[in-house]
């Protein structure tokens, strides 16, 4: 069996370690006597030249360091400044600076390098999200052969704002290097395909095969999703004691997202207020619950938003709280899974409303907690990639306020046959086309592109 190389820019650590990614990748990395590659996580002053080796997981994990330059230019700069806001449709956000997309390449080239040593023939590489779109261009022209994929987890961008890159052509010939492009949702593919038409010389050749830059690629939609048996077994095993008490006997709506500008919180602190100003019969009925962890603080932007929910929160429970009832309580800070799960399965309302995302695994989570006898009701954004397959929550626009109040309301006076009914077709969707489908059915896709001799450029 050939062995699977991971490479991401976040290396799963610690002894044992979890996350949904480490679910889907385990037994394949396992099986294969696999290795994962990805960065140390703290930038150091003095950068080794050989990956380290992280024993106490079942497969082998090797990092790479970045000195400080590198760190910010590629991670904080390129990254995390100029494609997290452009593909979460967010240009104007973006700070464009030509040290970014050197530092960008730099570290691509870097680890190409690194991993040199660690590769075999026969073996397929499959590299992880937005940070390292140019490898598969670096390893090849060191000579790497075998197969290697792309999986995207966020959205891909419409040309509008592929546009906005300093390096549009660039970017469609980091990918054109990989065998199969993996994206989250139909939306993703058709925004590639579109891009690239319009700011490469993409040519289709079928639904799923295309020619870039004199290269022919596979691109598919893979949509990922959760472990959703371990879930479920920790949501029915979450203990009383972490269960959220009301002295108004208030139902639950709980939102859990990192504290980011595609969450669209804002915009649901705004709904809730109409909600409440609309329906003064849900005043001390109906509480909200939001988790919102920190990211990314040392970006101005992520303080923007930090100070706008705080501010919203506040006017709302301001206008609205009585002595025995908070209506928004904004927690900032992360809390267990296993926590998370029993505040799932007590909430009767699950919001899940980004302004833009790859997938949204909160909403597949939310799903799989519910108690089946009395399932609670999911409110789930339009341009969450969710929202193709889970078409039985209540699917809403995250800008329009009004429509988001009145799902709440729906919601909450839904009868309980309807709500089973829903929650039903949804959780067949999480059950079957869980984490380990997602991997299996891609890593299936690769070795199937990869039958196919590779296609070198015209020129």
């Amino acid at each position: 069996m050939s062995r699977l190389i991971a490479v991401s820019n976040r290396l799963p650590l610690g002894v044992n370690p979890s996350g949904g990614l480490v679910v889907a990748l385990e037994d394949a990395l396992k099986s294969s006597g696999g290795v994962w590659i990805g960065f140390s996580g703290e930038p150091s002053e003095y950068p080794a030249d050989h990956l380290h080796e992280h024993p106490g997981a079942a497969f082998q994990r090797l990092s790479f360091d970045l000195n400080v330059e590198d760190y910010e230019a590629y991670y904080l700069g390129y990254s995390n400044s100029i494609l997290w806001p452009l593909c979460h449709g967010r240009p104007n956000l973006m700070e464009i600076r030509p040290e970014y997309l050197e530092g960008y390449r730099r570290v691509s080239a870097r680890v190409a390098d690194l991993m040199l040593p660690h590769l075999r023939e026969g073996d397929r590489i499959w590299v992880q999200d937005y940070q390292l779109f140019p490898l598969a261009a670096e390893l090849r022209q060191r000579g790497v052969t075998v197969p290697i994929g792309y999986f995207l987890h966020i959205p891909f961008p419409g040309p509008a704002d592929c546009a906005a890159l300093p390096n549009p052509g660039e970017l469609f010939d980091w990918l054109s290097h990989y065998d199969l492009l993996g994206f989250q949702a139909q939306r993703d593919l058709g925004n590639f395909a579109e891009s690239a038409r319009q700011l490469a010389d993409l040519k289709p050749l079928s639904d799923s095969r295309f020619r870039l830059s004199g290269r022919e690629v596979q691109a598919q939609v893979f949509p990922i999703g959760i472990d959703a048996s371990a879930f479920i077994e920790e949501a029915r095993q979450a203990p009383d004691e972490d269960r959220m008490r009301s002295l108004t006997g208030a139902r639950m709506m709980i939102g859990v997202d990192r504290l980011d500008y595609s969450k669209g919180l804002p915009q649901r602190f705004r709904a809730f207020q109409l909600l409440l100003e609309s329906n003064p019969d849900l005043i001390e009925q109906i509480s909200f619950l939001q988790i919102a962890p920190p990211t990314r603080e040392s970006v101005a932007a992520y303080q923007d938003i930090r100070e706008e929910t705080e501010h919203l929160s506040g006017r709302v429970n301001g206008q609205f709280a009585t002595l025995n009832w908070t209506p928004i309580r904004f927690i900032h800070r992360p809390f267990p899974r296993n926590v998370l799960a029993g505040l799932y399965r007590q909430a009767r309302i699950g919001l899940v409303t980004p302004l833009a995302d790859g997938m949204n695994l909160v909403a597949k989570e939310y799903v799989a907690a519910q108690d089946v006898v009395d399932p609670g009701v999911l409110i789930l954004s339009r341009f969450a990639g969710a929202a193709e397959t889970m078409t039985d929550a209540l699917i809403i626009n995250p800008h329009d306020p009004h429509e988001m109040a009145e799902a709440m309301a729906e919601a909450v006076h839904m009868t309980p046959k309807e709500r089973r009914r829903r929650h039903s077709a949804l959780l067949q969707g999480v059950v079957e086309q869980d984490v380990g489908w997602w991997s299996s059915t891609y890593l299936a896709a690769l070795e199937k592109a990869a039958q196919r001799p590779v296609a070198t450029s015209d020129g």
